[in-house]
């Protein structure tokens, strides 16, 4: 077990979360008072000031994600900040991007508790590749929450309605500090008799909310089952090309990035590439979300109750290596085609040295959900380890 108490209690509904939360470390940084740049724990907070005022950003340790100043390109995905309180501990903490937990059009509810399960893989390493036979074989999954930690992440992305969210959102875009950015993320929902054209416009409209709030940016997620169980949009980059199309119709120059799935042809990652950045509409791509896998209890059963909770995706320690495989290969395409859109790494990212492993690969940012969530203080070492 970590010594740390997860901000996200596991042992909770995502409801009770969502009204109680953050737990632990999170729930003590918002009973302090900020300092001026609410990051206080970043070793280039006072350059970053002088180098802004003047409009210079990305020298000695600083950077820009999406055009926006940040002390350290490191923060939390989409996932587990499910609202303001929980972005501005994450802020207080030292986490310098913090993604607000997917959005959609309307409510939607989450899929029944449990959600996380923690995840044994049975490699020496704990990792899990795609494609592999254990996938489709069955993963154990039970409540030992071990380190390094791999989780299900069996949610069914939940949202409150805009008349909820949409000033939560704000609330949350204010308490950043200096050298700091909230990141909303987004999805379309299909429901029952939708057209394609219907489902397009859904994309757009949320990206219009969100652009409300006054966001500098968003992304938008296309890595979760947005077409029905276990098909995922960014298995279709020519609709994901259209919806794009879309959504910057909406936003104008405001950026737009886009959550992908691990994808395991070049040719696809590269036809995802040229419909998207290629035609203008992207300016960047998170990745990777989850690995799907089967997940079983000790007896072979299934381990998530319910229909159509068979699988489920896995995050944590066990996609490090699916992450930065991709992170590699978005560097390489973009190498390629000579295309100027950003990369930021996701999966698996508990200690400095995974920070550091993503921006050798390529990555301009990284972020940590499931380490992050365990280790509150993972922001803190990472800016320590390159002081």
């Amino acid at each position: 077990m970590s010594d740390f108490e997860p901000f996200y209690d596991v042992k909770h509904s995502y409801e009770d979360n969502y009204e109680q939360g953050p737990f632990g470390a999170f729930a003590k940084a918002l009973k302090t008072t900020p300092s001026v740049t609410s990051g206080d724990s970043s070793p280039y907070e006072g350059e970053l000031e002088k180098k802004t005022s003047d409009g210079v950003v990305g020298e000695s340790g600083f950077a820009a994600f999406l055009g926006q100043p940040v002390n350290l390109p490191f923060g939390i995905p989409a996932g587990p900040l499910l609202n303001s309180r929980f972005t501005t501990a994450a802020f207080r903490m030292g986490f310098d991007l913090a993604t607000y937990k997917t959005v959609r059009s309307r409510a939607w509810g989450c899929n029944p508790f449990p959600n996380v399960l923690a995840v044994h893989p049975k490699s020496a390493d704990g990792s899990l590749t795609p494609g592999s036979a254990e996938l489709d074989e069955g993963v154990l999954a039970d409540t030992d929450y071990e380190q390094p930690i791999s989780i299900s992440n069996s949610f069914g992305v939940p949202s409150q309605s805009p008349d909820v969210w949409q000033p939560d959102m704000r609330a949350a875009i204010a308490a950043a500090g200096l050298g700091q950015v909230l990141v909303p993320s987004f999805q379309g929902s299909r429901v029952e008799g939708m057209s394609e054209e219907e489902y397009i416009a859904d994309h757009a409209t949320t990206a219009r909310l969100i652009k409300e709030t006054g966001a500098k940016l968003m992304v938008m997620n296309t890595s979760c089952p947005n077409e029905g169980h276990n098909r995922l949009l960014c298995h279709n980059p020519l609709l994901v090309g259209r919806i794009t199309e879309a959504v910057k119709n909406e936003i104008g120059d405001i950026p737009l990035m886009v959550k992908l799935a691990y994808i395991p042809s070049d040719d696809d990652l590269e036809l995802m590439v040229r419909s998207t950045v290629g035609h203008g509409t992207v300016q960047g791509f998170s990745t990777i979300n989850t690995i799907s896998a089967k997940l079983v209890d000790a007896d072979g059963n299934q381990a998530l109750p319910g229909a159509g909770r068979d699988r489920s995706g896995v995050c944590g320690n066990a996609i490090r290596g699916a992450g930065l495989d991709m992170v590699a290969r978005l560097a390489a395409i973009r190498e390629k085609l000579g295309l100027d859109f950003k990369i930021n790494g996701v999966g698996g990212v508990v200690s400095p040295a995974d920070y550091q492993a993503y921006r050798n690969a390529g990555a301009d940012s990284v972020m940590s959900a499931t380490g992050a969530m365990w280790d509150a203080e993972l922001a803190r070492k990472i800016k320590s380890s390159i002081k």
